[in-house]
């Protein structure tokens, strides 16, 4: 498919997809949360694509919603361009493959929300996230009150969207909110070795793992424990389990073949 605001990129089993609307700093309108959505199932549906690396063209990752289009909602239509954003995070979040944010600059209200609906984060020395809504008289609407204060705990995230301020890249990882930091020019070098040491492993283990996290952490510890073991005895009937430890045993790398 054929995207406007969106860049699209393969490199062996890493799909590179980028935010591209640059005179906008990749602010998310309707039309770009749309075509988000429409290259999620793609992304989805390619066996070929391990992991997703995504990312913003220029100097943002993705500065926020775009607030032009939010200036003239009505409280409705506020809820429907809302539950847009939602399902659209929530759909990346769940996708099988693993999300790598690569955040190259601004990542801000909406932007913040996307990295946080991604796996793993990585940042550029020079990214700044926050959610400044409270600055414009509204609230975060794509999950911030919600995935926020699940990865850097309630305290802090309650300080950072009370207080709208803009925190740099290396208190991010302070606080736990990004995995590590990298020179501008290294970062997408950086994200893409990690993106095929991940696809160099078994991808249905990998995948379990993934499912097995999400539900884990939205769940009591036991109901938890239950879905690790039942992904953990589904792993035993692949052949990825039989070669990978089959190499393992024979001292040789594996050669994973399912997809």
């Amino acid at each position: 498919m054929t995207y406007k605001n969106l860049l699209l990129k393969k490199e062996g089993n890493v799909s590179i997809l980028s935010i591209n609307r640059e005179k906008a700093l990749n602010a998310l309108n309707s039309e770009v949360l749309d075509e988000l959505s429409c290259a999620i199932d793609e992304l989805s549906e390619d066996k070929n694509t391990y992991v997703v690396v995504l990312t913003g063209e220029g100097r943002s990752f993705v500065a926020g919603a775009d607030i032009g289009e939010m200036s003239s909602l009505n409280a409705e239509e506020a809820r429907t361009f809302a539950k847009k954003g939602l399902d659209t995070f929530r759909k990346l979040e769940l996708m099988e493959k693993p999300v790598i944010a690569a955040v190259n600059g601004f990542a801000l209200g909406g932007g913040c929300e996307l990295s946080l609906a991604c796996d793993i984060r990585l940042a550029s020395s020079k990214a700044k996230f926050g959610q400044p809504e409270t600055g414009l008289g509204i609230t975060p609407g794509f999950a911030g009150t919600q995935r926020l204060p699940r990865l850097v705990g309630t305290g802090l995230a309650k300080e950072l969207i009370y207080t709208a301020k803009t925190i740099g890249a290396d208190e991010a990882l302070r606080i736990g909110l990004v995995n590590a930091v990298y020179e501008p020019e290294a970062l997408m070098e950086e994200a893409l070795k990690l993106a095929n040491e991940i696809a160099s492993k078994g991808q249905l283990a990998v995948r379990y793992a993934k499912a097995a996290i999400n539900h884990g952490v939205e769940t009591d510890l036991d109901t938890g424990m239950e879905v690790e073991r039942n992904v953990f005895g589904l792993c035993f009937a692949t052949e990825d389990q039989k070669e990978g430890m089959k190499a393992f045993l024979e001292k040789r790398p594996a050669e994973f073949k399912c997809k």
